[in-house]
């Protein structure tokens, strides 16, 4: 029986959120460790719950920034719009931006 795309697209997202937890799991152990504490599973769970939210709602804030822009693909000024609440996280990513800039311009010629 063929797979629906819907089914597809479920396991893609349930695979994502698998390495979200294992990426997040080892950052939060090492945390811990460094810390002298200890965080259970249930609290590795709920976090990878709450940054999965965190994400979808970004990436489709995104999308709308972009659409709304008239593109269908989401550019670095997306992002950077993404985090206008938060200063110091968008003068990080200009920076960032501004050198991946530079970079690219240089390796044109």
């Amino acid at each position: 029986m063929p797979h629906s795309h819907s089914d597809e697209a479920a396991a893609g997202d349930e695979r994502l959120k698998a390495a979200l937890w294992y990426s997040l799991g080892k950052t939060v152990d090492s945390i811990a460790i460094d810390s002298n504490i200890n965080a259970a599973p249930a609290f590795i769970g709920a976090l990878t719950e709450m940054v999965a939210a965190k994400i979808a709602q970004a990436s489709t804030d995104m999308e709308a920034f972009a659409k709304h822009a008239g593109r269908s693909t989401v550019h670095t000024k997306d992002v950077i719009l993404l985090a206008r609440h938060n200063e110091a996280l968008q003068e990080i990513l200009q920076d960032k931006a501004e050198t991946v800039r530079k970079r690219d311009k240089s390796t044109a010629r």
